[in-house]
Order: C-alpha cells, then sequence, then structure tokens
C-alpha cells in the first residue's frame, strides 16, 4: 500500500465534509466499534512499498492512545495534526516519501474489546479516512500501564517495509500516551489480539522494544495532559526513560504532537536541535523546545546503543 501523495487540496476538501464542523470528538471518529478494515486479528502483513508516485518511501508508524481522558489526543490528530504532519514533512524532507500508518492502543489486559487498531500505510488521503475510522474505546483499567508494547509487536511481526528492506533505513514508530509503559504481553493476549499463539509464554518490554528497533526507529510521546500523568507523573517518566533513554520525549501540549514527531525525526536525520526548535514559532517552540531540547545532538549515538544487538 502507499500510492498517490498528500494533497492539501484533497484534505481540506475532506476536512470540510467530515471534520471542521464537527464540535465533538466522538462526531468525528463514528466507529462504536472495531472497524473490521482496521481489525489486526488474522493480519499477515502490512506492507509500505516503492512506488511510481514514492519511489523512497518511509514508513511512519503513530500509535494513538485510544483509553480514558485520550480522546483529546485523537480530537486533535484529525483537526490540524494530519495536515501538520504530512505537510511538514513533505516540506522540510527529514524522510523521503512517507507512508504513515495509524494505529490506536487500547489495554488488552483489562479486557478492552479492541486493544489494537491499524490501519494501512497511505501516503495520500485515504490515510485520513482510516484514522477516523478508529475506535474511541475509552477502556483501559486500573494497571497504570497501556498496551503500547501491542504496537511495537505488530511493527516487528506484522510490518514490512521497502525502506528497511531496500535499503537499509528504519522507520519510525511512534506511541502516544499519559501512562507506564507496558511491562509484558502474554501469550494469551497477543492470541486475543492477533489470532496465533507464540511459543513464549511472556515476552518483556526489553525484548519486544528490541524487536521493533531492528527496523524501527522506536520513541514514545509521554502526554503530560492525560489523567494518568497528573497524578503518577514522575512514575510514568521515570518508567519510559529507563525503557527508552532520550526517546521517552514529554509532550506538555497534545495540539503540538504533529510537530514534535517532525522535530524528532528532523534531528534523527542530523539537523540541529537548536535550529530545529528556532524553525517553530511561539508557543510551538516553546512546546519543541521542552520535547526535544534533552535530545541534544548526540541523539544518534544514543539511538544506535538501544537497537544494536
Amino acid at each position: 500500500m502507499g500510492s498517490g501523495r498528500w494533497s492539501t487540496t484533497d484534505w481540506a476538501a475532506y476536512s470540510k465534509k467530515n471534520i471542521s464542523s464537527k464540535s465533538r470528538v466522538d462526531d468525528i471518529y463514528t466507529s462504536r466499534s472495531l472497524a473490521p478494515e482496521l481489525n489486526p486479528y488474522g493480519v499477515k502483513i502490512r506492507e509500505s512499498c516503492d512506488s511510481s508516485d514514492n519511489p523512497q518511501s518511509t514508513a511512519l508508524v503513530v500509535a494513538l492512545d485510544v483509553t480514558g481522558s485520550m480522546g483529546m489526543v485523537l480530537d486533535a490528530m484529525a483537526r490540524e495534526g494530519l495536515q501538520t504532519l504530512a505537510t511538514e514533512v513533505y516540506n522540510r524532507k527529514p524522510i523521503s516519501d512517507p507512508h504513515i500508518m495509524f494505529m490506536g492502543i487500547g489495554d488488552v489486559e483489562a479486557g478492552d474489546r479492541a486493544p489494537l487498531q491499524v490501519t494501512q500505510f497511505e501516503a495520500d488521503i485515504r490515510i485520513a479516512e482510516q484514522l477516523t475510522k478508529i475506535y474511541l474505546e475509552r477502556g483501559g483499567g486500573g494497571n497504570s500501564y497501556e498496551s503500547y508494547a501491542l504496537a511495537w509487536y505488530f511493527a516487528a511481526m506484522h510490518t514490512r517495509i521497502d525502506c528497511f528492506e531496500k535499503r537499509g533505513k528504519k522507520g519510525f514508530l511512534f506511541t502516544i500516551g499519559d501512562e507506564q509503559p507496558t511491562p509484558y504481553l502474554r501469550a494469551s493476549d497477543i492470541e486475543r489480539v492477533l489470532g496465533y499463539r507464540p511459543q513464549s509464554d511472556r515476552v518483556s518490554s526489553r525484548e519486544l522494544l528490541n524487536m521493533a528497533a531492528r527496523q524501527y526507529e522506536v520513541f514514545h510521546l509521554i502526554v503530560e495532559e492525560g489523567s494518568h500523568f497528573r497524578c503518577c507523573g514522575d512514575k510514568v517518566v521515570d518508567e519510559w526513560t529507563e525503557l527508552l533513554g532520550q526517546r521517552a520525549i514529554r509532550l506538555s501540549d497534545h495540539t503540538k504532537m504533529s510537530e514534535v514527531i517532525v522535530s524528532t525525526i528532523q534531528v534523527v536525520a542530523g539537523a540541529d536541535v537548536n535550529k530545529v526548535i528556532s524553525s517553530w514559532d511561539g508557543t510551538t517552540g516553546l512546546v519543541v523546545a521542552k520535547a526535544i531540547g534533552s535530545l541534544s545532538n548526540s541523539v544518534k549515538k544514543a539511538i544506535g546503543g538501544i537497537v544494536r544487538f
């Protein structure tokens, strides 16, 4: 998947019809159950393939927490975030020919009906159409973490990306949420979500990270405005930092998540952190500075240290 190109004209028409006139997030995300086309059960592979439109494709996965108070994140991504993400990647060119996949992340341990939702990799307005099919379940439980590691597992085991297979360049994977990292996935949970049972009864978060990091640069945006972060922020930051180091990025304003994603990709691609920060105006620059300032210019070394085997 991944033919076509992003067009601001297509976006304007889609937004006018489906988003800008809607006052509530539930009016944008109208699915009241898991959409069949986003169901990962039985899916063998999602592909990001080069095409005549996108000959140097780069896979970009954005996995959004759909539990509890995280509806605001989906709302922001639909209203402005996707347009910002696509246009800024095209304009700034930190990667070539972006293919975007969205995921919805719930809590498999708490029994959510849709703990993982996955779109196709797309390059044009079809990604907006698939994004807004995500089921905003608002589930989750009292375990202090969501199933972010399902995104890592699916990316590692069920995606094929030409940027890595053909050119040895990793894609990018961002999870976004306000709770602590998933400590492990159980074989029974993987079976319920994906339809088969792995050999190991339990796979740790570190193992899952290493699996995903083989072909993706993995980051997590910690949503500071979330209800769980407001009560347990220090623990959230400590646990994500222990697992990801500099790749655990604090997001103080969820409406600027796309600017932070693009800025992070720029730094990984070799741009100077201070120049990236100064390229954004006003409050956006302040949010980006808080988010990526700690990356400094050693981010490449830090990332390499995590992903090597």
